[in-house]
């Protein structure tokens, strides 16, 4: 009998990850600093959903949100140390899924 046991941060860390949106979120603010509009733009997803998400982000540092007062307000979401330290694994995921994981478009 094998006696592997999951590492309880390990699970959380996969609880967290695997949230809807909240990997693809990420992704997105990898490529730098995004106002709000742009991200429920190219994701597309809802506002309620990406600002539940931000929020969660933000309250478990990966995420920083930041108010530039300026008329209008502008605020944009970026990633701290801790969110960015995500950024090879979410390279890997993104090379292994071009080798093994079909297009939409040709399903």
């Amino acid at each position: 009998m094998n006696n592997f046991e999951l590492c309880p941060r390990f699970e959380k860390a996969i609880a967290i990850l695997s949230q809807r949106w909240t990997a693809l979120i990420l992704y997105q603010l990898m490529s730098g600093p995004q106002r709000f509009c742009t991200m429920t733009e190219k994701l597309g997803v809802s506002g309620k959903t990406l600002t539940e998400r931000l929020k969660d982000l933000e309250q478990q540092g990966f995420v920083v949100r930041e108010v530039y007062p300026e008329t209008p307000v502008r605020i944009e979401y970026s990633l701290t140390d801790k969110g960015m330290s995500l950024t090879p694994i979410m390279q890997e995921i993104e090379k292994w899924s071009s080798e093994w994981i079909e297009s939409s478009s040709t399903q």
